[in-house]
Formats: structure tokens, sequence, C-alpha cells
């Protein structure tokens, strides 16, 4: 993916500014997104194509509108000014503009519009593709690298997996990946996940058993916030002890994505804030490695790409985003070695029937949660007082906003009667309807 070409988003606090930026790399340009009053030096210094003001919607404008430095208008760049708040602004500098648009970039229309401005009037290639991408990271890492070795916290999710497959491309077993089975991963995970990377990849993978561990520091713990910081500490402990025994390496990979470097202020003034620094593991500063982020720039969408195109499997590529403290999070209360094994089974059956099913990539997320409740129930005509699972499936672009799945009313009773049938102790299945806002995605 050459960057030569580069459409320059100016973000003026637009809901849609990150769907545009998506559409636009969907059209094989590359694009960044950067603040509405960045000076127009930079600008030039960027070598832009052309220039896209994302503004709001008429519903949305109100007075005192952000307004972008209006010596934009004199680099000899193409401009496509979108929303109500931008109108008058172009207007005001001599531009066309017209009162009737496409309602969004997901339309035919929409999309029509936005190629023939980055095409006709921008005059751009089609050069970003995962192809050209892979070989340009390849050489910059082998460029940066040298013979250094380089170490990867791999946890098999998409993020970590593809940068991992990608980086060993580049510089073989110098590349060493630690794997942390913490022992709040899902049923048959930490084994898969070794097998994968091992036996097709031949990656140089250090596997750390430390489930005990983790449980003991558990113990006792109910807030999930609390949670949360155990489980980081512990996890930042056990990969200072296996960095240490490796000797010297000066290079961490992160998987960072770019909806990760842009931080949400709209309460600011935009609706994209580019951070000066953002370190997603949260390790130690006295680890003191240089970071590897060959996915800062990407999408979600582009990362799946590039793991396709690498040649992962399905399960890894198309895998749902797993939260970094696994099922703690997804258990109301505290912490145990039944409450978990309970919580596997539910949510294998859960997702073995939704991929059989074929619904499995059109969600976003699909995972159980074992409540801290009972439930009386009725099991071969005798009372029962048994454990609640609920059951949560979204649909999202990015997960900043989400929707509740929804899944086909047959389906859902499969797998409830599968759970309260084949997992002891549960004999109720509940399913959340709620979306993103007012909910999170996880329950904790």
């Amino acid at each position: 993916m050459s960057t030569r070409e580069t459409i320059v988003v100016l973000d003026l606090a637009s809901p849609y500014t990150l769907l545009l930026a998506r559409k636009i790399r969907e059209a094989g340009v590359f694009c960044e997104i950067l603040p509405y009053n960045i000076a127009p030096e930079r600008l030039s210094s960027l070598s832009a194509k052309g220039i896209v003001l994302s503004g709001k919607p008429s519903s949305l404008v109100e007075r005192g509108e952000l307004k972008c430095n209006p010596e934009i208008f004199n680099l000899g760049i193409p401009v496509l000014g979108i929303g109500a708040d931008v109108q008058q602004f172009c207007r005001e500098h001599g531009g066309m503009f017209s009162p009737e648009h496409p309602s969004t970039f997901n339309s035919p229309a929409g999309v029509a519009l936005l190629k023939n401005f980055l095409f006709e009037s921008c005059h751009c290639q089609k050069l970003w593709t995962p192809q050209l991408f892979i070989k340009e990271q390849e050489e910059k890492i082998r460029e940066r690298v040298g013979e250094e070795k380089v170490l990867c916290a791999l946890s098999g999710g998409v993020d970590s997996s593809v940068a991992a497959v990608l980086i060993h491309r580049a510089i073989g077993d110098r590349l060493v990946c630690v794997f942390v089975d913490h022992g709040l991963l899902r049923k048959q995970e930490a084994q898969q996940i070794l097998s994968i990377f091992r036996e097709k990849f031949n990656l140089n993978i250090i596997g750390v058993q430390a489930a005990t561990r983790f449980l003991e520091q558990l113990k006792g713990v109910i807030d999930p916030e609390e949670k949360r910081r155990v489980i980081g500490h512990e996890f930042i402990k056990v990969f200072e002890d296996e960095a240490a025994k490796l000797g010297e390496i000066n290079y961490l990979v992160q998987g960072t994505l770019y909806p990760d470097v842009l931080e949400s202020i709209s309460e600011q003034g935009s609706a994209v804030k580019i951070k000066s620094h953002h370190n997603v593991g949260g390790l130690p500063p006295n680890l003191r490695f240089k970071l590897l982020e060959p996915f800062r720039l990407l999408f979600k969408d582009e990362v799946r790409a590039i793991g396709e195109e690498l040649g992962l499997p399905k399960e890894i590529v198309w895998r749902h985003p797993f939260p970094g403290p696994g099922l703690a999070v997804r258990i109301i209360g505290e912490i145990t070695e039944e409450k978990l094994e309970t919580l596997r089974e539910a949510d294998y059956i859960m997702l073995e029937e939704i991929k059989k099913s074929g619904y499995y990539q059109q969600l976003w997320q699909a995972f159980a949660v074992l409540m801290d409740t009972k439930s009386v129930g009725v099991a071969g005509g005798e009372r029962t007082y048994g454990q609640v699972v609920a059951l949560r499936a979204v649909t999202s672009e990015d997960a900043m906003t989400a929707e509740w799945g929804r899944l086909p009313y047959d389906l859902l009773e499969r797998i409830a009667q599968r759970i309260i049938n084949e997992v002891p102790g549960v004999n109720r299945v509940v399913y959340d309807i709620t979306s993103k806002p007012p909910g999170t995605i996880e329950w904790e």
C-alpha cells in the first residue's frame, strides 16, 4: 500500500468521519484523518492529492461552528466539503455547493460521488491494496530492525496474529512470540493457537502456563475494574519474567489500530484527536522497548484483508474481538475455576451454533456471560435452583457504537436448550438486547 498518494480528511466534529475514511480506503486510496485546524503548510508537506472537509448534517449544526484555515483553498489541491456547516464556508471562498447530497456514503449515490472526487478530480490511482502494504511493510521492518530480535505478545486475536505472521515473513526466527495462558481463555483456545502458529507458520513461540498464578491473584476480587487492574498487573509481571530470560531484545510488536490512535474528544470541538503516544498493552516504560506498530494506520477490516492475503485460517482472521482479561470480565462476581468451566461450556455451545447457522461473520461479537444470580426452575418434575447465563451478540463497524444482534428465534432456542441440557448447574438462559449506547458491548 503506497502512501505516496494521500487524501486528507479534515474533521470538523462530524459523526461520519470514520465512515468516510473507511469508504475512501475501500475505494483503493490511502487517507489520513487530521484535525480541522491543521496548518496549511503541513498539508503541503504531506503532498495530499485532495482534501475532504468532514462536517456535520444540518440537524447537528449549531452557532459558532468550527472553520478550517481558508488558506487550504490556495494550495491548488481539490477540496470536497461535506455537511451543512461547511457549505457557507466553501461558498465564501469561491466553491460550488449543492444543498442536496447523498444521505450517507454507504449509499450508491454516496459511493459514486466519492469515487468521482477521488479519480476524476484528484486523479488518484488504486494503490491501497493488501499486497502492496505487505511488501512495503516487510521492507520497512527489515530496514528498521536490522539484525536485532523482536518480541511479540501473541494473544491469538486478529491484530497480534496478523502482525506476528507479517513480521515473521520479514525477519524469520528473530521474531520471538510469547503466549501467556492466564487460565481465562475459552474452551480449547490455548491449544488451538499454539498448534496453528507452531505447525502452520513455524513461529518461534514460548507458551507460558500461568493459570494458577492469575487465579490466586483474583481470589476475592469482585469489582470489574479491580479485575482488569489485577490481570493487567500480573500479565506485565509474567511478560517481564519471560522477556528477562530472552536476553537483550529492543523491539516489541503491538497491534495498535487506527481507531486506537484516534481519540474521541467531540466536546472539545473535534471528533478525533491524534494521540502523541499510544501504548495499547500498558507495558511499563522501564522495559524500554522500541515499538513496532505495523497496523497503526489501519482499520480492523484492512487487517483482516491482510491476514487473508498472508494465508491465515478463517478462524483466526474472522475471530471476534476478545477482551484482554478474558472470561474474567464475562463472569459477574468472583472468579473460580468452577465458574470458568461453566462459562467455557456455555460460550462454546453458543459459538458452535452461531457458526453452524452461518451468522458468525455477520456479527461483531457473540459471547455468553455467567450471572451472579440464581434462578428457580423445574427439571424432572422437581424444583431446581441454578445459575443464569446471558447471551450477547452485536453488530458493529468499529465497536464505537453497536446494535444488538437480531438472531432468529429458533437459533436462540437451540442455544438455550443445549446450554440448559448440557451445562451442569445452569437452568435459565436470557438474551441481552441492549445496544451501545446506552450499554457497552462487554458486561464488565
